[in-house]
């Protein structure tokens, strides 16, 4: 597992993935793939993910309710909604504010809204995880975020945001997908896609390891497991779940 094998490798996999280079340096990728590569494939991987991951969640927001305001009420703001796969999960009544940088998962939003109608949905906003400056701080009781820290900018400016604009007391809920241990072919496989992916998968970044930037940030209580979702053929595993409170 050398340097050379993965400088190796990943050229391999940028000569197979060449068409998609020549179009991003056309600047015809992006663009499509944020409106229409990248929300087809998220829903198609949300259905597969959700099944494997279904009782990890189930176990992560069973405490929920226990964040609730002391007025008895549950805000929640879910940071990178895309589908709306977390909203099977949120107790019934719980109100939800949605945001994603990217505004092209409308279709598949409400189709997890119609299918969700326990919860009351108070508006969407397309925002950066590390820029939800039209969120008054201190002004949630939970913040919820799933796959969605792999691909933004600035890990820690998302969880400088987070902690504002939780109240004292709130809660952030994760489930990311993080670095192998780095004697694992795990990480190996993940070096070697890792250009491709991100040019591909709209930025989603393999190598990550998440759980020193949650470890490193300013909440009063950390609780972090690292776990397995079983998804063969992909380099998106493991996984770190948990919440942490402000």
């Amino acid at each position: 597992m050398t340097e050379a094998s993965v400088l190796f490798l990943r050229t391999c996999l940028v000569l197979l993935a060449m068409p998609i280079y020549l179009l991003s340096f056309l600047g015809i990728w992006e663009p499509f793939c944020k409106k229409i590569f990248f929300p087809f494939f998220l829903e198609k991987l949300c259905t597969i993910h959700e099944r494997k991951a279904k009782k990890h969640k189930q176990e992560l927001f069973h405490n929920l309710p226990d964040f609730k305001s002391p007025s008895g009420e549950l805000k929640l703001l879910e940071i990178g909604t895309g589908c709306g796969a977390n909203f099977q999960f949120y107790p019934p009544g719980c109100k939800v504010t949605c945001t994603d940088v990217n505004p092209n998962f409308q279709q598949a939003l409400s189709r997890s809204m119609k299918k969700n109608q326990h919860i009351h949905y108070e508006r969407f906003l397309v925002a950066a995880g590390e820029d939800l400056h039209q969120v008054p701080s201190g002004s949630v009781d939970a913040v919820v975020c799933t796959l969605v820290l792999c691909s933004v900018h600035n890990v820690n400016g998302t969880l400088k945001e987070v902690l504002r604009v939780l109240r004292p007391g709130g809660a952030f809920y994760f489930l990311e997908h993080v670095a192998g241990d780095h004697s694992s072919w795990k990480y190996f496989w993940q070096q070697v896609c890792y250009p491709t992916w991100k040019l591909v998968f709209d930025g989603c970044c393999l190598t990550r390891e998440i759980w020193k930037n949650l470890e490193q940030a300013n909440f009063s209580e950390l609780k972090l497991q690292h776990i397995s979702i079983a998804l063969p053929w992909t380099p998106i595993k493991p996984h770190i779940i948990g919440y942490a409170v402000k």
